[in-house]
């Protein structure tokens, strides 16, 4: 089946739709890549211990008011808040329609992200890629290569060991990420999802796929392995939403910041103390935008050399600002 990344222009998605409907085939709206609250102190060693601040509450609501059919949520390393959202939704009927299913963004030992649905367990962090995917084969899990030609956090060619690609990240604001990762499943003929990557409530539902399948786990795995799904809409984060997501780490990760600047860059961190001075006494100040656009600038530069003029990309895990900045010119 084909990508398709414009519901109302695509003629595809609606001839799609109409085969569906004319053999009363389940149409489920499905958001497949969002956090909550439960991600926080689970993800990567070189991160922020906070990750998310939505709860529980707040994603149920947000889900129920975009009609989701299905939600996925993919916090880090770990199935915590599985039961807890499942327990909420219990006691309250109103998010009765909603189907919540178990999943995790295992990390690797390169600091990368696998995707992995329908865990009865948690793969703990810290396995090779290959490793990863054999736990996933053990539980008759469905594995999916998230933001696979990001800049950081990716596992690049190895997508193709995948069940699927996210082909669309909503954080991938450098776009060619995700042009990339679009030729990539192409070439490979494996089917593509998009993925909101959710990490402030704002987005939740920003990407989200059609799966043709009853509302089941074991139905919505074996769809998704057969090529059942399509992309249904997508859309990138703005400045203020990513500003909104650095501002919740800022605030509740002061100390590991300020010690990781020291580390990392002690030549520079007595600057890098007065930005993160400013930005405490003004986050919504016009600068972060335009500090915001300045940085969106180098990364397009840095991932266009990298996807499409084969630049190494293992500099980009020394995170080392100078490099990054020569990179980028």
């Amino acid at each position: 089946m084909k990508i398709c990344l414009d519901r109302d222009s695509s003629k595809n998605f609606k001839t799609t739709l109409l085969y569906f409907e004319r053999y009363k085939l389940d149409l489920l709206n499905s958001e497949l890549h969002c956090h909550n609250e439960f991600s926080n102190f689970n993800i990567g060693s070189h991160d922020t211990p906070y990750d998310c601040n939505i709860t529980i509450p707040e994603q149920l609501e947000q889900s129920h008011n975009l009609g989701l059919d299905v939600l996925f949520v993919t916090n880090h390393n770990t199935l915590d808040g599985y039961s807890q959202i499942l327990e909420y939704q219990k006691n309250h009927p109103k998010y009765r329609n909603l189907q919540i299913y178990p999943a995790e963004e295992v990390t690797t030992d390169q600091d990368a992200h696998v995707l992995v649905y329908g865990l009865s367990k948690k793969i703990k962090a810290g396995l090779t890629f290959e490793e990863i995917l054999d736990e996933a084969k053990k539980q008759d899990a469905v594995s999916i290569a998230p933001h696979p030609f990001s800049l950081i956090d990716s596992v690049r060619d190895k997508a193709k060991g995948c069940d699927l690609i996210e082909v669309f990240n909503s954080n991938n604001i450098d776009v060619f990420a995700n042009t990339k990762a679009t030729i990539f499943a192409e070439e490979q003929n494996i089917v593509g999802v998009a993925g909101s990557d959710s990490h402030v409530l704002s987005t939740l539902g920003r990407c989200s796929n059609i799966i043709e399948s009853e509302n089941t786990l074991d139905d919505i795995l074996s769809a998704m392995r057969h090529k059942r799904i399509q992309i249904q809409n997508t859309g990138y984060a703005t400045a203020r939403e990513t500003i909104e997501h650095l501002r919740y780490k800022y605030d509740n990760s002061k100390e590991y910041l300020h010690n990781y600047m020291e580390q990392l860059y002690p030549h520079s961190k007595n600057l890098f103390s007065l930005f993160l001075t400013l930005f405490e006494k003004n986050p919504n100040s016009y600068l972060w935008i335009l500090f915001y656009k300045l940085a969106l600038f180098a990364m397009k530069r840095i991932s266009r050399k990298i996807n499409f003029q084969n630049l190494d990309p293992s500099f980009m895990k020394q995170r080392n600002l100078g490099t990054m900045f020569k990179m980028s010119i």
